[in-house]
C-alpha cells in the first residue's frame, strides 16, 4: 500500500498500512527515530485529540533509543511516555527513564485455572465473592495484609513471589509460570528509600484501588484449539484473574526517582523535549540505582500477587467445601504491565543488549525463546489482557512479528477513553453496580466513585485492541474470557 499522510494537528501520520501509523522523524526537533502506532482509523481521533502520539515523538528524542518508538493500540496520555509505549534503549550509550515505566511499578496480572464450569459458580457466586472481598483488602490506602518487620521487606523485595512460596504460600510451579520466574536479579532493597520502605510494611497482600481487580471469569470463545489446549484452557472453564501491582511502595520509588533523574539530567548535559521525560545513562549510578529500586518494587509487586493467590485459592476451595488441588487452581500464567528490563534483541541483524521499557504494554515473546516456559514454549509465551469489568478479556500467544518489530511487545488492555473525572460525572457507581447486575456481573467494590472511575464506558472496547495486535501478527488470539463477577477496590 502505498504511504497515506493523515494529517493529525501539528505534524502528520503517515499511513503505512490497515493498522500501522508512522510519526516520521523529522515531525519535530530533536526525534533521533521515527514513531509508530498500532491503531486501526477508527482509534486515530481518540489517540490524536488524547495528544498522546504527541508523547510518542517526544519518546524518540530519548538519547541512545534503539529501533522506533512505539505504542500499542491501547495507548493514551501518561506521565513523560504515554500508556501503551514501548521503547528500547542501547545500554552502554542510553538512558532509562521513570517515565518509561510509570508509577505503579509492576502493575501486571496473573489467571487462575480451574475445572469448574459457569453452572457450578453460578449457584454459589454470591458466596463466593462476598468471601473474596473479605478476604483481599481493597480500597484506598488498602492496608489489611501481611505485616512485614524490616528484615522480611527485605528479604520480598529481593525475593519477590519467591519468598511467599516459601513460606508455603504457592508452589514451585506458580514460579516457573511467572515472567521472570516472579523475581528480577537486578533488585537491591537498599536502592529504595525508607519512605517507599515505610509504605510497604502493611501493604502486601492488598488489591489497593484504581483500576485494579480480581475477576471470576469463563471462557467463552476459543480462537486457536491448539495453543488453548496447552495453556490448559477449555470453552466453559471458570477463570480467576488478580490485577494489582507494588502499591505505595511502587509509587514511592518512582516519585523518588524522579527527583534524582530531574537533577540527572542537568548533570550529564542530557536535552529533553518534556521534563516528565527525566533519565539519565543506564550506565551511570543513577540509572544502576532506578534499576536496582524498580526491580525490588517490581519484585514487591510479584509477592503481593502470589499472596492474594493463595488467598483467592483458600477462599475459593473453603467456597466448595474441597481443596484447591482438588479445584486445580492453578497459574496460567503472571505478566508485568509496567517495567523496564535488560534483554536481548536482534536490530538489523545483529543482536543488541538493550533495556526495554514497557508501560501499560506486555511481553509478548514468541515460540522457542528461552524466556518463556518450557510447557509453553512450543507455542509461544501467555499474554494476558484484561479488559473492563463489563465486557471481557483475552488471552493472547506471543508471536515473531512481536520479535521483529516490537521488541517482543504487545498490548496490555482495553486503553482508557475518559479520565476517571469524567468518567464519574457520567454515572454514578451505584447505578454501574445494577447495569452489570442486569447483565449478570456481580460487581463489589469498596467505593462507588471508585465503580464510577472504571465504568466500562470510560475504556475503548478491548475487542478493538486485540484485533490490531492479531491483525498485525505481534500477538494472537486464543481465548476470550467473560466476567461473571469482579471485586474492585
Amino acid at each position: 500500500m502505498a504511504d497515506d499522510k493523515r494529517r493529525n494537528g501539528p505534524g502528520e501520520l503517515v499511513r503505512l498500512d490497515e493498522y500501522r501509523w508512522l510519526i516520521p522523524q523529522n515531525r519535530q526537533a530533536g526525534m533521533r527515530t521515527d514513531g509508530l502506532i498500532y491503531a486501526s482509523q477508527r482509534m486515530l481521533p481518540d489517540i490524536t485529540v488524547d495528544k498522546a502520539h504527541e508523547q510518542v515523538a517526544n519518546v524518540a528524542c530519548l538519547p541512545g533509543i534503539v529501533g522506533r518508538s512505539l505504542a500499542m493500540p491501547d495507548i493514551h496520555w501518561g506521565y513523560g511516555f504515554p500508556i501503551g509505549g514501548v521503547a528500547a534503549t542501547d545500554v552502554e550509550h542510553g538512558v532509562v527513564s521513570p517515565g518509561g515505566v510509570g508509577y505503579d511499578i509492576n502493575c501486571g496480572v496473573r489467571i487462575l485455572r480451574t475445572n469448574l464450569d459457569e453452572g457450578a459458580v453460578r449457584q454459589r457466586l454470591d458466596k463466593l465473592m462476598h468471601a473474596l472481598f473479605a478476604a483481599v483488602p481493597a480500597g484506598v490506602g488498602g492496608k489489611g495484609g501481611i505485616s512485614l518487620d524490616h528484615a522480611e521487606l527485605r528479604r520480598v523485595l529481593k525475593n519477590g513471589a519467591g519468598w511467599a512460596v516459601e513460606r508455603g504460600l504457592g508452589t514451585a510451579a506458580d514460579l516457573d509460570a511467572c515472567e521472570d520466574g516472579g523475581a528480577i536479579g537486578l533488585a537491591d532493597p537498599d536502592a529504595i528509600s525508607n519512605r517507599a520502605a515505610k509504605r510497604g510494611f502493611n501493604q502486601l497482600g492488598t488489591l489497593g484501588s484504581g483500576n485494579h481487580f480480581l475477576e471470576v471469569g469463563v471462557v467463552d470463545e476459543v480462537y486457536d484449539d491448539r495453543v488453548a489446549q496447552v495453556f490448559g484452557l477449555h470453552l466453559g472453564m471458570v477463570t480467576i484473574s488478580i490485577h494489582v501491582g507494588s502499591r505505595g511502595l511502587g509509587h514511592q520509588v518512582c516519585q523518588d526517582s524522579l527527583e534524582v533523574m530531574g537533577k540527572a539530567v542537568r548533570r550529564y548535559g542530557i536535552d529533553l523535549p518534556d521534563r516528565q521525560l527525566a533519565c539519565a545513562p543506564v550506565s551511570s549510578p543513577e540509572g544502576r540505582d532506578y534499576l536496582a529500586a524498580m526491580s525490588a518494587a517490581a519484585n514487591y509487586a510479584w509477592a503481593n500477587r502470589q499472596v492474594i493467590t493463595a488467598k483467592v485459592r483458600q477462599v475459593t476451595a473453603a467456597t466448595f467445601g474441597t481443596s484447591p488441588t482438588a479445584l486445580d487452581l492453578s497459574l496460567l500464567y503472571d505478566v508485568a504491565h509496567n517495567i523496564a528490563k535488560l534483554e536481548t534483541h536482534v536490530v538489523d541483524g545483529k543482536k543488541v543488549k538493550v533495556c526495554v521499557h514497557r508501560k501499560g504494554a506486555t511481553r509478548a515473546f514468541a515460540a522457542g525463546h528461552r524466556d518463556v516456559p518450557e510447557r509453553y514454549r512450543d507455542v509461544g509465551q501467555p499474554v494476558l489482557v484484561p479488559g473492563d469489568m463489563g465486557r471481557y478479556s483475552f488471552v493472547l500467544v506471543g508471536a515473531q512479528g512481536a520479535m521483529r518489530e516490537t521488541f517482543g511487545s504487545t498490548c496490555h488492555g482495553a486503553g482508557r477513553l475518559m479520565s476517571r473525572t469524567a468518567a464519574k460525572k457520567k454515572a454514578h457507581g451505584s447505578a454501574i453496580q445494577r447495569d452489570l447486575a442486569e447483565q449478570g456481573i456481580m460487581v463489589l467494590g469498596h467505593s462507588p466513585a471508585g465503580l464510577a472511575e472504571e465504568a466500562p464506558h470510560a475504556y475503548k472496547d478491548v475487542q478493538d485492541v486485540v484485533d490490531v495486535v492479531h491483525q498485525t501478527g505481534i500477538s494472537l488470539r486464543v481465548c476470550r474470557l467473560r466476567p461473571i463477577g469482579v471485586i474492585k477496590g
